[in-house]
């Protein structure tokens, strides 16, 4: 009982705050700080993907979108109790993200709205009551109740149907500081010349002081980059797909390849490449296969099977540690099994996802409580998302089952759920807390 009344003056507090945000400027007048959408105005680094590429993303500028897209559909209000597998589900992993979430709320503007395109998930302000609930969380049991207290579940869903859930990691990769053997093609830094207004228009700054798009990936092979490190070829390309990474030196030293900036080209997948030239089969049109591809193939045919992907990612190498995951989109470190990287179109940013889908990497048929904590270019649809399974090549290997179908929920603050029509059937249904 003891534990159960930081709760409730927790679930008291958050009545209190109910109220209404500021009214966002009109068309025409002047767009404050505060009255911008929190996560337009902030930054973070690119996430990694298994098999699709990095595209948009927090680095090179705002989100295009901050509207609600033409096909959008409302959240529908739901219960914690048709939540499919909620009473098994672990939720700690998704508090200690959420823990960082709630930091990132805390350095924005109290009124300003959460999202420009999902307006349904209130202010700053609505959400600082159950961020300073978390504080409480010390296990499952009160998890549970803290989130039963203060959260309400409304489910996404997609106008066309559509929905898919995949997972991604974070590689590493064997690398040196000089060519050596194998370790020849240069992990690039970000070049002197890249101008870069936003994550679809980057530049190159020409000698005689005009501009053009940035070249592609075979031009700015041809003419050199600055090497970073140096790491074997196909590694490189799949660092670039996935946009950051750990490279691990002989000394035992691990570097962080982080997301820096690319070249606005646009993304070819090299597998179909290689599937329409009959040099790889659809069973080894994954990341494996097409490696195992180019340890066979003449360095002529890598390069040409490389260059067929324009697009180019340009890195910075930073200090890391074993602990320490890749930053997300929204610019903290993603949680193993706690973060979720989703389309911002439609849903926002460091909210707490509910999510029921299937992969043999998770054991069959799974649900979780996730953390939007990323994005990225191939992430498109309301009922979309792809999570994060964590550092090496057993969370790569678990990631790589996972495409399925699926359901998403996203969890919300009473005090905003309840400014959302139809939230009253709900509202006792499976929201009691639970006594730890």
């Amino acid at each position: 009982m003891r534990r159960l009344i930081p709760l409730m003056a927790a679930a008291v507090l958050l009545a209190a705050c109910s109220t209404t945000p500021d009214k966002p400027a009109e068309d025409g007048g002047v767009e404050t700080a505060a009255s911008k959408p929190f996560f337009a105005r902030h930054k973070g680094a690119h996430r990694v993907m298994i098999d699709e590429p990095p595209q948009d993303n927090g680095t090179l500028g705002e989100p295009e979108t901050q509207h609600p897209p033409e096909n959008y559909k409302p959240p529908v209000p739901a219960a914690f109790a048709a939540l499919p597998g909620w009473d098994e589900a672990q939720l700690v992993p998704a508090v200690s993200a959420m823990r960082k979430s709630c930091l990132k709320f805390k350095e924005g503007a109290a009124d300003a709205p959460l999202s420009g395109s999902a307006p349904w998930a209130g202010s700053v302000l609505d959400w600082m009551p159950a961020c300073e609930a978390l504080d409480v969380v010390r296990d499952e049991d009160s998890a549970r109740a803290v989130i039963h207290a203060l959260f309400r579940p409304v489910e996404i869903e997609s106008p066309d149907g559509e929905s898919r859930f995949t997972g991604y990691f974070e590689p590493v990769y064997e690398a040196r500081m000089q060519p050596e053997g194998d370790f020849t093609e240069p992990v690039p830094g970000v070049p002197s010349d890249l101008i870069a207004e936003s994550s679809s228009k980057v530049y190159q700054r020409l000698s005689n002081g005009s501009r053009r798009p940035y070249p592609t990936r075979a031009e700015i092979t041809k003419a050199g980059v600055r090497a970073l490190a140096y790491a074997h070829p196909g590694d490189v390309f799949f660092l670039q797909i996935q946009g950051s990474g750990k490279l691990h030196f002989p000394d035992g030293s691990v570097r962080k390849a982080s997301f820096a900036a690319h070249n606005a080209q646009p993304f070819k997948s090299t597998a179909n490449w290689l599937l329409k030239r009959g040099w790889i089969t659809r069973g080894q049109s994954n990341m494996q296969g097409i490696r195992d591809w180019m340890d066979r193939a003449t360095d002529a045919q890598v390069r040409e099977a490389m260059n067929a992907n324009p697009r180019f990612v340009f890195f910075n190498l930073e200090p890391a540690d074993d602990e320490s995951g890749p930053v997300g989109a929204m610019g903290v470190p993603l949680t193993p099994f706690g973060s979720i990287a989703i389309d911002r179109s439609y849903n926002p940013m460091g909210v707490p996802v509910f999510v029921q889908t299937s992969a043999p990497g998770l054991g069959g048929d799974w649900s979780g409580l996730l953390i939007a904590q990323d994005t990225g270019g191939a992430i498109k649809g309301p009922v979309r998302g792809d999570i994060y399974f964590g550092t090496g090549y057993e969370a790569g290997q678990r990631a790589g089952t996972m495409n399925a179908p699926g359901r998403m929920w996203v969890l919300l603050p009473r005090a905003v759920a309840d400014r959302m029509g139809g939230v009253e059937a709900f509202a006792g249904l499976g929201a009691e807390p639970v006594a730890p």
